[in-house]
């Protein structure tokens, strides 16, 4: 039977525009600043004051200036040796030369330059080049070949198969330096030994090793290697003599000092004055962008009356710059009031700036302080550093869970990371502690955690076990 009811209920619908804030909040400087830019550029009634800048034209003395204290006695006996004067004479001050530049091309252009001496389609080099662009600095293949089939797909507008990557990878993989294109250091190690003579014992055992026992090899399951490859001792020792004579990663880690190094500006600028904390965004725009009214004032006249698509377009530059305006101010002022409150919070880790005076702190301990959503602390917190006098800080590290000692008194899991990575760095490095052994060091200090736990912060600060680190030592 078809009846009629009516029900009464609540339902929580968010705007477009408050989308738009909690987005605009998610930014850093860099991208504010971007952001800004490209709003001003689509709406005629957005400006930005000049900042006053200073010339220094204006008071930089030039060299033809006469001064009345010099005379002979001091420019005579300046004690600079003449080849130095000579050599400045045939420059500007300006362009004058003072550190040779070093020549240093990439190992990406060197792939790329090999690439061009191969018989391919252009179909297949374009996707070698890209391959060639996403190597990590070390030279690994370390992304989901998926993953880059699909940023492929789309950047090419074609559906690109993985099997049509892994065929051009594996070319990649035979150009110099040898290993590059691997997908992880076991499959760098077999190309290494695949250049090799095969037909040399060692050379055969050793890629049979990597290939089918790489796990065992990684854990010194020297045990189980002896049985499975029927090997002796001396043979063995062979084998991981020249298995430990290859390369890990198939580019020199000092190549990578040559990468563009990526400048992190901070979004905060937090100072100590004695006892005080003083908290200051570092670059503040909401005084300098401003709505031009007389603009709007003045097309507003020249529109006519009858024209609505002119009139409503007007109108709604007008609203989207002054909702941009204001969202810019309610930006910075929740920026300042969630960071207000965490240094509150954490007085004494920003007094002295250790990481053992960390107090434990979630989201909902800020959110309950400053009164705002959760979410929108997650934004302000997210992608942001602040600049201290102990060094830049990512807020993100500020919050952590907590954790009982023997006294009972709750302590940040950022300080048991802390004791766990200075102690494995005093570390026998020809004996490395186990886990249990960092849990026994650990109970000893006042920390008492299990062995789990440990395991775990351990593989957030990506510090191996320690048989590996026995293996690197």
């Amino acid at each position: 039977m078809i009846s009629q009811q009516q029900v009464q209920k609540q339902q929580l619908k968010i705007l477009p525009q408050q989308i738009q804030l909690l987005n605009l909040f998610f930014l850093n400087s860099l991208e504010l600043e971007q952001r800004m830019k490209n709003e001003m550029e689509e709406n005629p009634f957005l400006e930005m004051t000049e900042e006053d800048k200073y010339d220094e034209t204006e008071k930089k003395p030039s060299k033809d200036d006469t001064h009345d204290y010099d005379d002979w006695d001091e420019k005579a006996y300046d004690d600079i040796p003449d080849y130095k004067t000579e050599y400045q004479n045939y420059f500007n001050s300006e362009d004058t030369p003072e550190m040779p530049l070093s020549s240093y091309t990439h190992f990406k252009d060197e792939v790329k330059q090999q690439l061009h001496f191969l018989d391919m389609s252009d179909e297949d080099r374009t996707i070698a080049d890209y391959l060639v662009d996403v190597l990590s600095s070390k030279g690994l293949m370390d992304r989901p070949l998926e993953e880059v089939a699909d940023d492929l797909s789309f950047q090419l507008h074609s559906m690109v198969e993985v099997e049509t990557i892994e065929r051009v990878l594996e070319v990649i993989q035979t150009l110099e330096p040898v290993g590059i294109g691997a997908r992880s250091v076991q499959e760098c190690l077999l190309l290494q030994l695949h250049q090799m003579n095969a037909k040399r014992p060692d050379v055969k055992c050793a890629i049979k090793l990597v290939q089918n026992h790489y796990n065992d090899l990684m854990h010194r399951q020297f045990e189980k290697i002896h049985h499975v490859l029927n090997v002796d001792d001396e043979e063995l020792r062979v084998v991981l003599n020249l298995i430990g004579s290859l390369k890990f990663y198939p580019v020199c880690e000092s190549a990578s000092n040559y990468e563009p190094k990526n400048t992190i500006i901070p979004d905060y600028v937090i100072t100590r004055y004695g006892d005080a904390i003083q908290v200051n965004l570092q670059n503040s725009r909401a005084g300098n962008m401003y709505v031009n009214q007389s603009l709007y004032d003045q097309l507003s006249q020249q529109v006519s009356a009858r024209d609505r698509s002119a009139s409503q377009y007007v109108k709604s530059k007008l609203q989207s710059a002054l909702w941009f305006v204001n969202a810019v101010k309610q930006r910075e002022d929740t920026m300042m009031r969630i960071m207000q409150c965490i240094v509150e919070m954490q007085q004494e880790f920003f007094l002295e700036g250790d990481i053992r005076l960390l107090k434990p702190m979630v989201l909902r301990n800020v959110a309950e302080v400053s009164g705002l959503d959760i979410s929108t602390i997650s934004r302000i917190t997210s992608n942001k550093y602040a600049d201290t006098h102990f060094g830049l800080l990512y807020l993100k590290d500020l919050f952590s869970e907590g954790i009982a000692d023997k006294k009972g008194e709750v302590i940040s899991n950022k300080v048991i990371q802390s004791v766990i990575q200075e102690t494995i760095s005093r570390e026998d490095k020809m004996k490395p502690y186990t886990d249990q052994q960092l849990v026994n060091i650990l109970t000893a200090k006042g920390y008492n955690i299990a062995r789990r736990t440990v395991a775990k912060y351990r593989e957030q600060l990506k510090i191996p076990i320690a048989q590996i680190r026995a293996v690197w030592a």
